[in-house]
Formats: C-alpha cells, structure tokens, sequence
C-alpha cells in the first residue's frame, strides 16, 4: 500500500446495550481493518466516510432511526477533515466514533398494495407486524418476498414501484407503504442456448425441460439449472430473460453456458493399519459425443505392503453414461470391471458387467433396472467354486435431506432388489436390501441432533454355499458395525467367516455442534449377519459404541471416529478409528 497510514479507533455507544455496540463494531470498517491501514490521508477519510454509512444502515437495521453517528479524526470532526483534506502529522492518527442510537422505532402504521397479481395486503404476513421493532432488514425481507411471490405466479418483471417510510420522531413510529407492480403475465417463449462449443444446443434446450407455452415460473428455470448442472459438462449456466412481446406475453429465455475441460484425470492414495497402502487413478471424458456422454476408465490397487503381489487387491473398470435416451429424464450406463478382492472371509476373482436404464421420477425420489452378468472364482472355507450369474437387478431411491454431506432433516432410503440364476450350478437365487436413514434437529440452530439409520437384506437361495461368497452379507466395519473387522461379523465355518443369507445392522447418533467449526458425535452401531434367509436371532445383535470429533470445511464435515467392539470376535480389534469426510450415514 503506498504511503501507508496507521490509526487506532475507537468506537463509544452512549447508550443502546453491550449487544448493540458489539453490533456496531462488528460493522464498522475502521474498527475492523486497523491492522490494514489505508493509503494516505485521503484514505483513511475515505474509510471514515463509508464507516459513518455503514454504521447508520447498522442503526437501521436495529429500528434506529433518530439516532447520530459523529466520527472526528485527531480531534477534527470529519466534515471538517474532508473540506481541509490535511490531517496533523502524529501517527497513529487517533480515530474516535461517537454513536448515539436514539430510540427505538416500532412499526405504525403499514400498507401493501399492488398493481395486478393480486397480492395479500395484511402486513403480519410479509412480516410488518404494527407495534414491532421496525427494523430496516424486515422491510428488505417483505420486498423481497412480494416480488418473490409475483414471480411465482408468473409475472417475472415485477418489481417494487414505491416504497414510503416515514419516521415520526414524536412518537418513535415508522409509517410504511409499499406498492409493488406486478407487470404483465408471462409464458415461457422460445428457448435458445449460447456459449457452446461441442455440445449440440438442441440437447441443451431438450435437458432444460422448459415448457415453452407455460405460465412463467422461477421454479421451473431453478429445476433446469439443476438438470444442466447434474450433466457435469458446465462450468458456468445463467438463464437471461428477454422482454415480453406478443398478446400471450411471451418471454424468450437465452441458456448461456461456458463448458468444462472435457479431459480429466485424477489420483487417489489411502492407508489402512490393517489393509496397507492402496492407490486409485481415473481418466475421464465429458461430453464425448456433445450430447452429455461420459466415458471413464478406473483402476485401483489394495493391501500393499500387507499381501504378496498375487494376493493384493486390483480393480480396472471401464463405464459409459448417456443422459436424455428417451427424454431428458431417462438416461444410460453400461460398464464392464474386473476385480480381485483379498479379505480375510474370502478371495474372490470376478467380472461384472451390467447395463441400466435409470429413471429421475421427481426431485427425491429416483430409480433403476437393468441386466449384469456376473463371473466369479472364490475361494472360501467351503473350497473354490466358480459362478456365472445373470440378474435383473433394480433399485429406488428417495432422498430429501436438506443437505447430503451434513443433514439436519429428511429421510433417505434405498431399496434393491435382484433376481438372478447361476448357470453354472443350475440355481435361482434372489438378492433384497433395504435401507432407511433419518435425521431430526432438537433446536431451529441446528446444534442437536439425533440420526438414526436401520438396514435389512435377504438372499433366496438353496444354501449359503451356492451364493457366491462376495455377494453374501458380512457385517463389520465402517459403514456397518464400527468397532469391528471389516466383513468379520458373521456365520462361521471352522472358525472363518463365510457368510449368510440375512442381516440386521442398526446406528444410531447424537450429533452436537460446539462451535461453528467443531462438534462432537456419539454413537452406537449393532448388527450381525444369519445363516438362513430370514434372520432367526441365534446368534444375538454385536454391537460396538463409539465417539466422534467433526471438523466442518465448506464442502462438508471432517469425520474422525473412534469405536470399540462390545463382544469381540476372532480378529476383531481393540477398537477402530475411522477418517472420513461427511457424516458417518
């Protein structure tokens, strides 16, 4: 900063309270920026100038409306300074802010009119309640909200007309009249799309899904945004409005996009004190035939430095995904993987691959079907056997948590379902699972909350044995029973997991946010897996208890838990710490 000049300020409330000088403060930028000083006297009068506006409008926003704010700079009052434009020589310059608040203002008299759309005009519904404080953020908030409200009913150029606010200092009453103007009704017109380079337009307008004829709505443009940002190939979508013309009033709508690079590739590592190293890469094509398509090859390897390299984990997998195949709310994915997994329960060899058609049924609630071919060779405590499965797999999912990574509300559930018959050994099997998570908050900040989650899956099938043993259910491990051995939990063959053909797995936590970067979790997760198809409770539910510490980033809570097995098995730890980024569920 050229020509640099420090100040100390100091800000005095004549009266208001501690909370309202804490406000006062908080706003004032002469207060808050002292350690960056600004650039030459004409600098700092300048700061001065916008502080006295901010700390009015801080007044206001209190219901303040007689009150003074006199900022004075070594001594001079600040009209003077600016009118001077020469400030004495001693540095620090001394910066002193006298605030009177003056009164409270509460709300007199209120009127809401409007031009067309035919708007409520009691003001306890926009939040103008006469006899409250009347604080300037409450009338912000009802324009808003009136202007909100005409859009949704298909007037997209309302607007406020007039707003009259007059303070009378006799009684300390705020007198409020706003007239909106709705302007003329709207249906949405023709729809173009500018910015795009590989990505034909036609698909983009197809995806937006607006309806052209239709009575103007802002939830409909906010639920096209959502379609094109779900297709992953922009980096930037806004939606212009053009002017209404016609006598049906329509409204051209321009999608302005900006694509993203259509090459990605990404690396991934982890460490496991019980599995070792493992690492991940992917590359990725968007948009690979300017329709939305999205081609990715993936591979990892696991258990380094635990396993010989015949005994290591590997995965490879190539997949592809087509959005809009028959309409913009149906889409494609087929993919092709080959994996070897190397748990303690089993070694497995398999390859997989599988189309779905999927389906987005509304904003919560969306689902898939499709076929799999599934090749396995296993090796478990009953031998090595091969398997060769053709399914129909299918699931629905329903999700309407107010936020995925850190949810306060909502319900989420999955439910599976597969039929499938392995033409190796000649044997029908079917494959079931569902699973349900709810979370409820205790105050309206959020801090408390209580999350539950319950999971229950049956296999058909003549016998354990004939289920390819990655495909049963094993409990243990995070995302299951914390505390335990990952796939440890369950029936037994001389002493080595195997397997069943049902399971229970229960969680529940008690989440509280300290601070607004830290909170604390508890626990309790229980569950086990049976021999037949339906769970008969002979071997009772494992549990392991736990504590958490959660660090919350933008993007979603740092997760750090520590559980400890109740009942222990073979291989079982002591306890378990997990790392993770959201919610454990």
């Amino acid at each position: 900063m050229p020509d640099p000049t420090p100040y100390e300020a100091d800000l005095t409330t004549s009266n208001g309270g501690e909370e309202l000088s804490k406000d006062l403060k908080g706003a004032s930028l002469l207060i808050q920026q002292q350690d960056k000083p600004p650039s030459g006297e004409a600098g700092l009068i300048a700061r001065a100038l916008s502080d006295r506006e901010r700390l009015v409008a801080k007044l206001y926003a209190n219901g303040r409306y007689g009150g003074t704010v006199d900022i004075s700079l070594a001594g001079i009052p600040l009209e003077t300074a600016l009118e001077q434009s020469d400030l004495p020589d001693a540095r620090p310059v001394k910066v002193s802010i006298l605030v009177n608040p003056g009164p409270e203002f509460t709300f007199g008299t209120v009127a809401i009119s409007s031009n067309g759309g035919d708007l409520s005009t009691d003001p306890a519904f926009w939040g103008l309640v006469p006899g409250e404080i009347a604080a300037s953020g409450k009338i912000l908030t009802a324009e808003n909200r009136i202007v909100s409200v005409l859009r949704g009913r298909g007037y997209p150029k309302a607007k406020i007309a007039e707003r009259r606010i007059t303070a009378d200092h006799s009684i300390n009453k705020l007198d409020v009249a706003l007239i909106a103007d709705a302007g003329p009704q709207a249906r949405f017109g023709t729809v173009s799309v500018n910015g795009t380079e590989v990505t034909d337009p036609d698909f983009v307008i197809q995806q937006a899904m607006l309806p052209q004829g239709g009575i103007y709505s802002p939830e409909d443009i906010a639920r096209a945004r959502r379609r094109l940002n779900e297709l992953g190939i922009f980096s930037s979508i806004r939606f212009v409005e053009g002017n209404i013309a016609g006598p049906d009033g329509t409204l051209p709508i321009t999608i302005e996009v900006s694509e993203r690079k259509r090459h990605v590739i990404g690396a991934g590592a982890s460490w496991s004190s019980i599995e070792g190293f493992g690492v991940e890469a992917y590359w990725r094509r968007r948009n690979l035939f300017g329709r939305g398509e999205l081609l990715s090859v993936e591979g990892s390897i696991g258990r380094i430095g635990t396993e010989s390299l015949e005994n290591q984990e590997y995965s490879a997998r190539i997949a592809f995904e087509k959005p809009g195949v028959f309409g913009p709310l149906t889409s494609f994915s087929t993919s092709l993987g080959a994996k070897q997994e190397n748990p303690d329960a089993y070694k497995s060899r398999s390859i997989t691959f599988d189309a779905y058609l999927n389906r987005q049924f509304s904003e919560q609630l969306k689902g898939r079907a499709g076929a799999e071919v599934f090749y396995a060779n296993e090796e478990d405590a009953f031998g090595n056997d091969d398997y060769l499965l053709v399914g129909l797999p299918a699931d629905l999912t329903f999700d309407n948590r107010d936020d995925k990574l850190n949810p306060s509300k909502g319900i989420f559930a999955v439910l599976f379902a597969e039929p499938a018959y392995d033409t190796l050994n000649s044997n029908a099997m079917g494959f079931m699972k569902g699973t349900v998570s709810s979370y409820y908050a205790l105050d309206e900040a959020k801090r408390f909350i209580l999350a539950g989650k319950v999971s229950a899956g049956s296999i058909l099938a003549p016998s354990v044995e004939s289920v390819p043993a990655s495909r049963r259910f094993i409990a243990g491990g995070g995302g299951s029973i914390r505390g335990y051995a990952y796939r440890n939990v369950g029936p037994r063959v001389d002493g080595e997991v195997v397997g069943g053909r049902s399971l229970v797995e229960l969680s529940g936590e008690v989440r509280i946010r300290m601070t607004e970067t830290i909170g604390v979790v508890g626990f309790v997760d229980a569950g086990n897996a049976y021999e037949d198809s339906i769970p008969d409770f002979s071997e009772s539910l494992k549990v392991g208890v736990g504590a958490g510490l959660r660090y919350f980033t933008p993007i979603g809570p740092l997760r750090i838990d520590a559980a400890v097995p109740l009942d222990p098995g073979p291989n079982d730890p002591d306890f378990a710490l997990y790392v993770g980024l959201s919610q454990a569920f």
